[in-house]
This record gives C-alpha cells, structure tokens and sequence, in this order.
C-alpha cells in the first residue's frame, strides 16, 4: 500500500507524492494556445486544484473520475490558494490505497462496534430470530458491506461505517425504549432494527464515491432486505409463519409513511416503534453533524435541506457555571435547624409545600 500525504499536511513550495481521489477530470485551453489537464483531487481532509501543463496526453485517458490516482506534483499558491503543478498521474490498483482516506469514515471502530452487536443478539432469548441473524452474519462478503457501507449517500450517516453505527445506535434505542411499554417483543423489535437497512449494503455503492446502484435505483432497500431476509427464514427450519409475518412488516413499514416510500403503514407496536426511533436517530445524528461542521461561524448552520431550515449552534454547556449553589435538601435542613417547623394545627405551618419553598428561597 502505498504511503499517504493528506491535504490538511501539504506546505507551499513542497514536493509530494501521494494518492488522490478524482473529483473532476477536463481538458482546459492555455492562453498561449494549447490545451492543460485541470483536475480537482480530493482525500478525506479536504479538495486541492491541480493543473497538468505538459506531457499529459499519454496518460489522461488512463483514469477518470472517482478512481483513486497516484500523482507527483508541486505545492504552490495562487491568489491565496494552494495547488498543484503536476507532474505524473497513474491510476491506482487495488491494493494500493485504503479507502477511508478518500472518504468520510465512522469515528468508531467498526469490529467494535460489530462485536458488540453480535453479543446483543447472543442474549436474544427466541432462538429463531437468534439463528436467522446467526445464518445472515455467517457470509463474510456480507460482513465485509455491512462493516464498511453508508446509511445514506448524504443526509444522514454519510460515511463508511455508518450504517453499522446506526444500526447498532437504533439496536440500543430500540431495548431502552420498548422496554418502557408492556408486551413489546424486544427480540423481534431488535431484529427490525438490525435488518432494518439491511438492503443498503448493495442499494448503495461506496467503493468509488458515494451513489447508488442500479439494483438500488431500479428496486430499493426495503424490498432488496425483505426479499433476503424472507429467503433466509425459509433456511431456518420451523420458523413460525407468524413471526415471519411480523419481521416482514417491521422491514416493510419502517419508513413510516407511503410518502416516505413504505407500502405498508405500521399495525403493530414493534412496527410502530421501529419507525419512530428510525426517524429519531436519523435526525439527531443529522443535526449533531451540523452543528459540528468545521469552519462553521456563527449562532446558526447553513440552511439544511433535511430539516429546511437552520438549526441553532450555541450550546447550554458552552455558558460559563455559576457559584455553586446549595443543593435544596441541605437548604432545607439548614432551615429547619434555624427555626424549627410549626405544625398546621398552631397556625404557623404550611399547608402548601410550594409556600415552604417559596419562603425558603427568599432567605
């Protein structure tokens, strides 16, 4: 694998040669006549100009757009900016680069984040869910998509890692939630959540860039995960007709509204649920996102096409702490040792415990 040299790094007047992703790739006239190659390269700290005057043509039609390159070039400025003056450029094999240095990537570590999952559904206490996962996550190609894929192309949990993020953010939400209501069937609900954008490994296509592929243009997630999970029960033996039923529907429904591209509304509370606590995690790490941009001024972010509008940057605990105050039972005990309480009956009580507090807090 070949050595990396982030942008964030580069210095003026420096020589480099490192590895690239292809932004933009096109032909450009020279002033003095002729033609340059003009091409925006890109890694995961940022984008940088380059521009190719010469002894280009043999090799510009070797890469295109999203391939990885490697380039030798000059660091310079112009008006302030840093670019490059290229030297070579060379498509990359496969083996010479690693992906998250192009791309965005989860802040946590994915085998983590995948044990921990594994051992949420290891204590799931009906065995035919247990043994459906268990069949699922036996395909290492699948494993490999899972680990690494988006949950989304932008809106929310961009980056490589993310759908297993999400979904093992959604798995936990959905134990702490469903257990507040009687009757959920937390395995069933937590499966939802494991498969739930299951389908997304192959709807999105994130080894060149983040888009979709054709199965994901033309059929989608919701029925890509709904076709796999429903062939993958047939390969559990006994699988009751009626769980499979149920799991089915939480895969079906869990975009919540026709709108929003489910064919089915919610009828149950474990389909319900799913849709909801989908819904909150999607935004809350959407908005957390926002608010951390870097290079971002300001009380406000940029307006968001997925809330459609601007969401507020200042937070509570950026405001500096007061004198520690005395917390209310101490106060309260100080009180009563000062002067002692008087009962209702000699007229000298409270009879509204809000009167007490009030009268406390004047002192």
């Amino acid at each position: 694998m070949l050595q990396k040299q982030f942008i964030s790094e580069f210095t003026p007047n420096q020589s480099i040669s490192t590895t690239f992703l292809v932004k933009l790739k096109e032909l450009r006239n020279k002033k003095t006549g002729g033609q340059y190659a003009f091409i925006v390269l890109a890694d995961r700290t940022g984008e940088i100009v380059g521009q190719w005057w010469d002894n280009f043509e043999d090799s510009i039609d070797t890469f295109d757009k999203d391939d990885i390159v490697f380039a030798r070039a000059a660091v310079n400025v112009y008006r302030n900016q840093m670019q490059l003056s290229l030297h070579r450029v060379r498509k990359c094999a496969d083996n010479e680069y690693d992906l998250t240095h192009y791309f965005p990537t989860t802040k946590f570590d994915v085998n983590e984040m995948f044990a921990e999952l594994l051992a949420i559904i290891g204590g799931f206490q009906n065995q035919f869910l247990k043994q459906l996962l268990h069949n699922i996550f036996a395909d290492e190609t699948t494993v490999a998509k899972f680990k690494k894929a988006p949950a989304a192309k932008t809106m929310h949990h961009p980056y490589l890692g993310g759908l297993l993020e999400h979904t093992l953010s959604l798995v936990k939400l959905a134990h702490k939630v469903g257990s507040h209501y009687p009757g959920i069937d937390l395995d069933l609900l937590q499966t939802g959540a494991v498969l739930h954008d299951f389908g997304k490994i192959d709807e999105l296509s994130y080894e060149r860039g983040f888009g979709y592929t054709n199965e994901g243009q033309m059929i989608g997630h919701l029925t890509m995960e709904t076709i796999m999970v429903h062939d993958h029960i047939k390969q559990v033996p006994g699988f009751p007709d009626e769980l499979r039923r149920h799991l089915l529907h939480l895969l079906l429904t869990h975009h919540g509204k026709l709108e929003y591209g489910s064919p089915k509304l919610p009828v149950t509370p474990e389909a319900l649920l799913l849709s909801y606590l989908d819904d909150l995690d999607s935004k809350v790490e959407a908005m957390q996102r926002l608010i951390a941009e870097p290079h971002a001024t300001g009380d406000w972010t940029r307006m968001n096409p997925m809330f459609e509008r601007s969401i507020y940057r200042v937070r509570t605990n950026e405001t500096p702490a007061p004198e520690p105050l005395p917390d209310l039972p101490k106060l309260v005990e100080a009180k009563a040792e000062k002067e002692p309480r008087k009962s209702a009956a000699s007229g000298g009580g409270f009879n509204n415990p809000f009167q007490q507090l009030a009268e406390l807090m004047k002192e």
